[in-house]
């Protein structure tokens, strides 16, 4: 699998950064069966959270022998800072590490939501206080949205945080200020040496009433040359991606390592996503 330096972490990232949302209601077995097929892949950076239903929990046993050999990170929602802190060292004490490599403020998708983290008795100095003390290495920001690449770019314009996390998929790029912003984005965290990683490649529309049957709260390409396109037209097309998070389904994990491994074109991608007959973004216009 490819590596690719993850801004000033200097972390040499496995290009598929293993989205832990996808063990929020796996029994312990099954997270260990994926955590193990994700390393057998060579995947070497780990993203939970908090909020991903019991993922912390199932992945603790089986991080824990593996943890010298990974880049671990896990996110707060939190929005003060006790409630932040409360739940930054609950999480280390499930993942049964001392510290994780990094720490994000998770799901800052628009500016009412960035003002927020930075308001007087908002999450920041828990952060802070949790790098101070080793519990972390790194601080990034994560989001979702159209509107999550623009204010990432403010969030980086207020703090200096060491990596962001936004979605990035064909259909978004599409809409010219999206193209735009995540553009701006992405020359500001070069000028910063801030790591970038995506997530949403693999979007395909939002699930119909009734219609759910993997774990993603979007509906998903599972068809290998859809996921081979979606992903390749990424990694591609933004060198400066060091990694996409895979879909929140173990099921669908063997399909992403399967396209990583077998690239195509951006031509060639876009030849075949823009072929979708239901490709629709998930997210409200911004």
């Amino acid at each position: 699998m490819e590596h690719r330096r993850f801004g000033r972490t200097g972390h040499e990232s496995s290009v598929l950064a293993f989205g832990a949302a996808s063990l929020g209601g796996v029994t312990e077995q099954a997270a260990a069966d994926s955590i193990a097929e994700a390393r057998t892949a060579d995947i070497n950076h780990f993203d939970t959270a908090a909020s991903y239903g019991h993922a912390e929990q199932v992945m603790g046993p089986a991080i824990e022998p593996i943890r010298a050999d990974i880049f671990l990170a896990t996110k707060t929602g939190m929005r003060t800072e006790g409630e932040a802190w409360a739940e930054i060292t609950r999480s280390l004490e499930l993942l049964r590490t001392d510290h994780v490599d990094l720490l994000q403020v998770h799901a800052v998708c628009d500016m009412t939501m960035l003002d927020e983290v930075f308001a007087p008795g908002g999450p920041m100095p828990a952060f802070e206080r949790a790098k101070a003390e080793g519990l972390t290495r790194f601080v990034g920001i994560t989001g979702h949205t159209e509107a999550a690449p623009s204010t990432h770019a403010e969030a980086l314009r207020r703090f200096d945080f060491d990596s962001v996390l936004t979605p990035l998929n064909w259909l978004l790029y599409q809409d010219p200020k999206f193209a735009d912003d995540i553009t701006e984005l992405f020359e500001l965290a070069a000028s910063h040496d801030v790591g970038i990683r995506t997530i949403k490649a693999v979007m395909r529309r939002p699930w119909q009433e009734g219609e759910q049957h993997y774990a993603t709260w979007y509906v998903p390409f599972d068809e290998q040359q859809l996921t081979t396109a979606a992903i390749s037209w990424v990694l591609n097309k933004f060198p400066q991606v060091a990694a996409i998070a895979t879909a929140g389904e173990t099921s669908l994990l063997h399909q992403a390592i399967t396209a990583e491994a077998n690239r195509i074109s951006v031509e060639e991608a876009e030849a075949v996503l823009s072929g979708v007959p239901d490709y629709k973004s998930i997210f409200q216009p911004a």
